[in-house]
């Protein structure tokens, strides 16, 4: 009987011992920060290289050169891979109010609303997949799209970090 108390009073010190380093870690507070640009389109500004979706007060943009983008269809399974750079960039922004194009687009951007926020990728590669973009009549070629996808890609911000695994950017079309 003395053998089961024993053994009894073992297992209760270590499920107390457990619960109570549970209770003792501390996350930091880190909260992992999400992002859905699904359900908009992609954006371009004209006197520059960024692309980007807006969804209220958030952005997300892609700053890479356009030699970037393919000029003609990539082969089946071999994307356009570009590290993630300080040359080609990938911020994603909280804004103190609802963004416009304005808010990035303009020579001298509005001083409303601000950038609250802001995390830049640190690593991870672009693959843009490059079709062709043919007119209704199924011949006249218009232009090129481009799928494009975050791999791997981290974000640094301030005061937490985050990262994808896969990120589908969205299509966007050029001439």
């Amino acid at each position: 009987m003395l053998h089961k108390l024993d053994e009894y009073m073992k297992k209760l010190i270590v499920l107390v011992a457990s619960v109570f380093m549970l209770q003792a870690c501390d996350d930091g507070d880190i909260t992992l920060e999400s992002f859905n640009f699904d359900t908009v389109n992609i954006q371009e500004c004209t006197d520059n290289n960024l692309i980007f979706k807006i969804n209220g007060n958030e952005m997300l943009l892609l700053n890479i050169p356009e030699s970037s983008f393919p000029t003609d269809e990539t082969p089946d399974g071999s994307p356009e891979i570009i590290d993630v750079n300080s040359t080609n960039q990938i911020i994603y922004r909280i804004y103190s109010g609802t963004v416009t194009d304005d808010s990035i687009c303009d020579l001298i951007p509005p001083a409303s609303p601000t950038v609250q926020d802001e995390w830049n990728a640190t690593g991870g590669t672009i693959e843009i997949i490059t079709d062709k973009l043919f007119a209704s009549d199924g011949v006249t070629q218009i232009g090129l799209t481009h799928n494009i996808k975050f791999v791997n890609v981290n974000f640094s911000g301030s005061s937490n970090s985050f990262s994808f695994t896969e990120y589908n950017f969205g299509n966007y079309e050029t001439n």
